[in-house]
């Protein structure tokens, strides 16, 4: 049971450190300390579900389905595409920046972007459901590993939710948050190009 336990944990959280379109989100969140934590719980909630959903059988789904996944990828282009040009806009856009400071979102519209920057993301499920699903469907203990896999979750966006929090007072400039929305922007236009020319 700790074998599988274990090996969820290291294989999830290798593939959830990396760079992408959902810890940029979380971690601009964090840094305005807009809902973060409601967003971090939305993250590792999502990613336990496809986790689940992966190693109990859906892996097997997607991979047989060109439709599902094609519909995957450019829907999640196109989303990456318009988040990035929102991004852009406001570190080219200093007023814009101060004008999103000064007028916090609800926490339903902040939810409501945490699931489309996490659900409409398909590296999202090529990692969660066919990678780390495909993997724990071979273990001895499946159930063992998708919990595992669910705590590596939990350790990094909690991490990034309240470090991101702590760090705020200093990152919180003006200067700084038009750094980070170029860095967004070129990380979510990077993703979709990847996305695209991998079809084309």
């Amino acid at each position: 049971m700790w074998q599988s336990y274990s090996n969820g944990l290291l294989v999830a959280i290798g593939l959830i450190m990396a760079i992408g379109a959902q810890n940029a989100f979380v971690l601009a969140q964090s840094l305005r300390r807009e809902h973060h934590l409601p967003v971090a719980a939305l993250c590792i909630f999502c990613d336990a579900v496809l986790v689940a959903a992966g190693v109990f059988g859906l892996a097997t789904l997607l991979a047989q389905s060109s439709v599902l996944l094609a519909i995957a990828r450019w829907g999640g282009a196109a989303f990456l595409i318009v988040y990035g040009s929102q991004a852009l806009l406001r570190a080219l856009r200093p007023q814009s920046l101060q004008a999103a400071q000064s007028k916090p979102r609800s926490l339903r519209a902040v939810l409501l972007a945490t699931l489309a920057v996490t659900l409409l993301n398909p590296h999202v499920y090529l990692d969660t459901v066919l990678l780390i699903g495909s993997l724990g469907a071979q273990q001895t203990e499946p159930g063992a590993y998708a919990a595992g896999a669910a705590s590596a979750s939990l350790l990094w966006f909690g991490t990034l939710a309240l470090g991101a929090a702590w760090l705020a007072p200093w990152l919180a400039r003006p200067l700084t948050w038009r750094l980070i929305d170029l860095g967004v922007a070129i990380m979510m236009y990077s993703v979709a190009a990847q996305l695209v020319f991998d079809v084309l």
